[in-house]
């Protein structure tokens, strides 16, 4: 099956002042069209920071990413915003919704820089809308949503370009237990669609969810294999 990511070597050191932070230090790996990771590690082990290079939201000290084919590193900063917008789906632990935009309008937002018409914005927004359950709250602010309802918005938004791959930094982070089962259960059924799913956590009950599990220490994989044991939606959900 074809890679739709493939990291060679990269590193990522910050320098500041008289010190340097080696982030990531010698990172290699691939990520299969359709396939679920999930990046684990405990706080200083390089997964944010990994996160971010294959978002294209940062570029690495050295080292090569090469994306659907083409070398990262290469690509105007048209480019890469374009690859952010209609390529890759963030979902956030913290859902960055507007506070005064509608939960229709905060999905649509990524349309807007796609260059569609409001017409087209609204009706694609409504449609993934549905898709996470939240068809009757189109209106409503985030002020007015549950947590587990603000991070289904923030679904909503990263599917509504149809990217390839969604990117997922500890997206049950802010919320109780049942309703990181739930979402959980929503990451199952967009992977089983044929999107690409990368999961950031330290939570290892949220990782079995994953095919995949990458563990990073010190900016190094320290383990990369696939998961035996993965938990489903309905297993977890019986457990309430």
């Amino acid at each position: 099956m074809q890679a739709i990511i493939e990291v060679n070597h990269i590193a990522k050191k910050y320098v500041m002042g008289e010190e340097v932070i080696h982030a990531l230090r010698d990172v290699s790996f691939s990520v299969l069209k359709n396939e679920y990771l999930a990046l684990m590690g405990p706080s200083g082990s390089g997964k944010s920071t990994l996160m971010n290079m294959l978002g294209c939201l940062d570029s690495p000290t050295s080292g090569s990413y090469v994306l659907n084919g083409t070398e990262v590193a290469q690509m105007s900063d048209n480019e890469l915003a374009e690859v952010r917008n209609k390529e890759i789906g963030f979902v956030f632990q913290t859902f960055n919704l507007l506070p005064r935009a509608s939960t229709l309008e905060n999905v649509a937002l990524p349309l807007v820089y796609a260059g569609f018409s409001k017409q087209e914005r609204e009706e694609r927004a409504a449609f993934v809308l549905n898709q996470v359950g939240l068809g009757n709250r189109m209106k409503h602010k985030p002020n007015e949503l549950s947590g587990g309802q603000r991070q289904r918005v923030a679904i909503a938004r990263a599917l509504v370009n149809n990217p390839a791959i969604i990117l997922a930094d500890e997206p049950t982070g802010n919320l109780d237990s049942k309703t990181s089962v739930e979402i959980m259960g929503l990451f199952e059924e967009i992977h089983a669609k044929g999107n690409t799913v990368i999961l950031v956590t330290h939570e290892e009950d949220i990782a079995l969810h994953a095919h995949r599990i990458v563990k990073l220490k010190d900016g190094l994989i320290e383990t990369d294999m696939a998961n035996t044991t993965i938990t489903t939606y309905k297993q977890r959900l019986n457990s309430f």
